[in-house]
């Protein structure tokens, strides 16, 4: 396997600099598209109610996700706590909304690093990462010093600033955002982020301008490139069609794309009349077309839960 990209960017230096930098971003914080301003360096927090340190939830091997990552030795997660969109149907609520968690320092999150390699998975795999980059940059620094060489997975909602993955170019090797959905009305109505679409249009732009389609090894394993989350929602609120074409004519034909089934109704989804319950197989088969009439081919085989 080639060299993860961030151990060139640390053997010239460039690491540190980056997380320098990016900490620095912490006293007047506009990590995220919420741009709230505040100053994390001095424990004020924003919308993600995330100060100078992260929390994280749980970290170990997991073997739920896209082939591509999990393999053999599953995929490094380390799930994040809070969130920079907070979807009101969020299916991991305890963790993005009631902030389950344990606040940890950059030593013990470099840990968690290593400890995830030494246990034989593909990938480290960080869950809603964008609030906590800064720390994110400041633990990798510690963990390439001590031989981590493993590919970063950036496994975002989606609602990143360009100015702030521009800091991740030649850091992280694969980027997997969601495209949650194409019309403002329900953007604003689920996640309040009324500018969703044309943040997420711009941000997948740019982490395909850093890392391509995503290349698989011969055992069928991601080692760089995009892939992208869709998730399937009641209605057609999503807008299945009107994404999967702006991925096929914007950014590549070649996207790997997992359109997904599972949406339930969860946290405040559940009263909710529009999305209080769970996608039909009609609406999923027509979301699937949708797909491959837009021109996207590389969709993820998974088996499909209905």
């Amino acid at each position: 396997m080639d060299s993860a990209s961030y151990t060139i960017l640390h053997k010239k230096g460039l690491l540190r600099e980056r997380a320098l930098q990016a900490v620095e971003l912490l006293g007047n914080c506009r990590m995220c598209p919420r741009a709230c301003g505040v100053s994390r360096l001095r424990g004020e927090v924003g919308f993600c109610r995330t100060g100078r340190y992260a929390k994280v939830a749980s970290f170990g091997p997991h073997f739920g996700e896209e082939a591509p990552l999990v393999g053999t030795g599953g995929s490094g997660t380390i799930f994040f706590s809070s969130c920079n969109l907070l979807c009101s149907f969020c299916q991991n609520s305890d963790i993005s909304h009631l902030r389950e968690g344990e606040d940890v320092d950059v030593k013990e999150l470099a840990g968690m690093m290593l400890e995830l390699q030494d246990r034989g998975c593909h990938n480290i795999n960080f869950v809603t990462p964008s609030h906590v980059i800064p720390q994110i940059l400041e633990a990798l620094v510690l963990t390439a010093d001590a031989g981590l060489d493993l590919p970063l997975v950036y496994n975002t909602g989606g609602y990143d600033s360009v100015g702030t993955l521009s800091l991740l170019d030649g850091i992280f090797d694969i980027y997997m955002p969601d495209f949650k959905f194409w019309e403002k009305e329900p953007a604003t109505s689920f996640c309040n982020a009324p500018n969703y679409r044309d943040t997420a249009c711009a941000a997948l732009k740019e982490m395909h301008a850093q890392v391509g389609d995503l290349v698989l090894d011969q055992e069928g394993i991601a080692s760089r490139g995009l892939l992208v989350r869709h998730l399937v929602m009641p209605e057609g609120l999503a807008g299945t069609g009107h994404v999967m074409r702006y991925i096929a004519r914007e950014i590549s034909r070649n996207t790997y794309v997992n359109v997904m089934d599972q949406y339930r109704p969860c946290y405040k989804a559940r009263s909710d009349p529009r999305i209080g319950r769970r996608i039909t197989a009609a609406e999923y088969e027509r979301a699937l077309d949708d797909s491959l009439k837009a021109g996207i081919h590389r969709l993820d085989p998974r088996t499909r839960f209905m």
